[in-house]
């Protein structure tokens, strides 16, 4: 399979400047152009490899890794360095509990808030004025 940066890019459910991001940023090669004559001629071809990439970059995101990590990740990849791949994993495990107890405590203050807004028709509702500087 041969895909144009465009058709990669939808099949990675990204637009074309993410993946020339990830190129500058090293995470995804950039295929030298076949064909073509004159000035920037031919048409970079990217092949299933960095489909797969491409995909892995996305759902590493997703899970919360940085692109620093990734790189991180990618590199480890071709190797064999299982304990700095758990520590990785564990290091974004410990960075989402953070962010799940801080989401949670959060919903429970706007919940408090909401309540209180419910319980009187007099004032301004607690909710607006929770957010005043």
């Amino acid at each position: 399979m041969q895909l144009t940066i465009g058709k990669l890019a939808a099949a990675g459910d990204v637009g074309v400047e993410t993946v020339r991001y990830y190129q500058r940023r090293g995470l995804l090669d950039t295929p030298a152009r076949s064909g073509g004559d004159g000035w920037g001629g031919g048409i970079r071809r990217y092949d299933e490899s960095d489909l797969r990439r491409l995909k892995f970059i996305r759902a590493a995101q997703a899970a919360g890794f940085t692109l620093e990590e990734i790189g991180e990740l990618l590199a480890l990849e071709a190797g064999d360095d299982r304990v700095r791949v758990r520590t990785l994993a564990h290091q974004r495990i410990e960075a989402l509990d953070e962010k799940i107890e801080h989401m949670a405590a959060t919903r429970a203050a706007l919940a408090r808030l909401a309540e209180q807004c419910a319980a009187s028709d007099k004032g301004p509702c607690p909710i607006l004025t929770a957010f005043e500087p």
